[in-house]
């Protein structure tokens, strides 16, 4: 396919999710040097502003994922306790196989250090611990992600532990695992954890440092996160995230013996091929309209939505068209729609925005025609 229709085609793609939000499909072509020698088994490359594909391989199958699993064991744990809780540490916690802190019985850690020791250092015993404390089991920790996985439409991802130790029953796809990041992105304070590199806790007791694993984040510019994951089942599973110029992409390789190169690709990709154009922020768009019959003659109107569209780079010309009532006749409620303004890219609607009323206009006193009209003219 030529590059000037396989643009099209992705342009036309990109929009329709953005209006109808549904997902859609790019696959990496060969028209990007490079790109298309991914070496993971399955992986995906997502855009979770408008919940696009922009690359899937075999995304769809049921595999391992080892630690990543300790993105949703940090969401969960996330939605169900506070970061300054104390965590008395369970018998059950102590001596998992594995990446570790060295937990011991009776030690008392916030959660917030169980979040960090769980996604920087790995430790399972950290995601026993958190598991225990929230739900007072594995099992029952367990039950919980899988409720959050159907709270998401997730029909081929299951869990069975808070680690991801190996489970015929405990999988997910590549697919799947990006959808469950981008949730887990929406929270600041996973945001904030996964996205540091080093992490220290002093007490009078103790002090235990935190190390991330996920190399990304000194290798790529803008890279945030997010996690790590390994076993010989699974083998080399990493989901990461990285951010320019407005643009976030998340991308998730499972059994992947170069891992960190796949990555790389698929963000120089991303970042090479998709740009974001901001038509308008919130409160940007400001117009006056006359009002009839109100105790105010002139009302301001605004957008109180931002418009924004992901596309593909290249030539494009953008139309801007608003559409106003001539005059509103009072009373006009705060929130009222008064007006739009329609985008355009390359003559097609991309993006429509209602203009509001800023505020409330009572009805005036009543007046006579002469009057309403010079009214018009203040």
């Amino acid at each position: 396919m030529k590059r000037e229709n396989l643009n099209f085609y992705v342009i036309v793609l990109l929009l329709a999710a953005l209006i109808f939000s549904f997902l859609t499909i790019y696959a990496f072509g060969d028209h990007h040097t490079g790109t298309s020698h991914i070496s993971a088994s399955s992986a995906a490359l997502y855009i979770p502003e408008n919940e696009v594909f922009v690359f899937l391989k075999d995304a769809e199958t049921r595999m391992p994922m080892a630690s990543t699993t300790k993105i949703m064991t940090a969401l969960v744990a996330l939605s169900k306790s506070e970061m300054s809780e104390s965590v008395e540490i369970d018998d059950n916690a102590i001596g998992i196989e594995g990446s570790s802190a060295y937990l011991k019985k009776g030690d008392v850690l916030t959660m917030e250090e169980l979040l960090y020791a769980l996604l920087l250092g790995s430790a399972n015993d950290a995601a026993v611990a958190i598991a225990c404390h929230i739900s007072g089991g594995v099992y029952e920790f367990a039950s919980l992600m899988n409720e959050t996985a159907a709270e998401m439409g997730l029909e081929n991802t299951h869990f069975t532990n808070p680690h991801g130790l190996d489970n015929e029953d405990h999988y997910t796809t590549a697919r799947d695992l990006a959808i469950i990041t981008s949730h887990a992105l929406q929270n600041s304070e996973f945001r904030k954890i996964v996205s540091t590199y080093k992490k220290s806790f002093v007490s009078e007791e103790r002090c235990r440092t935190y190390v991330n694993h996920n190399k990304l984040l000194n290798m790529y510019d803008g890279c945030v996160g997010v996690k790590t994951g390994f076993t010989k089942k699974s083998g080399r599973c990493l989901v990461s995230a990285a951010e320019r110029d407005g643009l976030t992409f998340i991308a998730v390789t499972l059994d992947a013996p170069n891992d960190w190169e796949d990555h790389k690709k698929m963000f120089d990709y991303a970042f090479e091929t998709f740009e974001k154009i901001i038509f308008s922020n919130e409160m940007e768009q400001v117009y006056k309209i006359p009002v009839i019959d109100g105790k105010k003659t002139y009302l301001a109107v605004t957008n109180t939505e931002k418009a924004s569209l992901i596309t593909d780079r290249g030539d494009y010309s953008i139309e801007k068209n608003i559409k106003l009532v001539k005059y509103a006749v009072a009373p006009i409620n705060k929130g009222d729609i008064l007006g739009e303004i329609l985008y355009t890219l390359n003559g097609e609607e991309v993006a429509r925005l209602p203009l509001i009323a800023t505020e409330t206009v009572e009805k005036a006193e009543s007046k006579n025609f002469f009057e309403k009209i010079i009214s018009l003219f203040k």
